[in-house]
């Protein structure tokens, strides 16, 4: 299977490797050279790809990670609340019960 390549990279292969050209070089070795230079921008094309692909399965998978953290978070939320009230409840009656015995003592 033969790799397809955009004219414009066969245009710029063809440009580098006419850059480096030597003196007494044929066209078929400055095509052999632009053939190479091609190979290696599909390589590094391909690279970017997988190391893109990569980069998103880590971005996905942290933003997964983020919306259970949340969730774990909201579901604790949720258990404290009532035990905050059950606190402001605690206190008010030994506030009361505080003022029962002062009253008390004075009688």
């Amino acid at each position: 299977m033969k790799n397809k390549v955009s004219p414009q990279v066969e245009a710029q292969a063809m440009k580098m490797a006419k850059g480096r050209q030597k003196s007494g070089q044929t066209k078929e070795q400055t095509k052999l050279i632009a053939q190479g230079i091609q190979k290696g921008i599909a390589e590094y094309k391909k690279q970017q790809g997988i190391k893109l692909r990569e980069i998103d399965k880590q971005r996905k998978q942290k933003a997964k990670q983020t919306e259970s953290e949340n969730t774990e978070t909201a579901e604790e939320v949720t258990h404290i609340m009532p035990m905050t009230s059950l606190q402001w409840i605690l206190l008010a009656l030994s506030w009361i019960g505080f003022v029962a015995y002062i009253v008390w003592l004075k009688n």
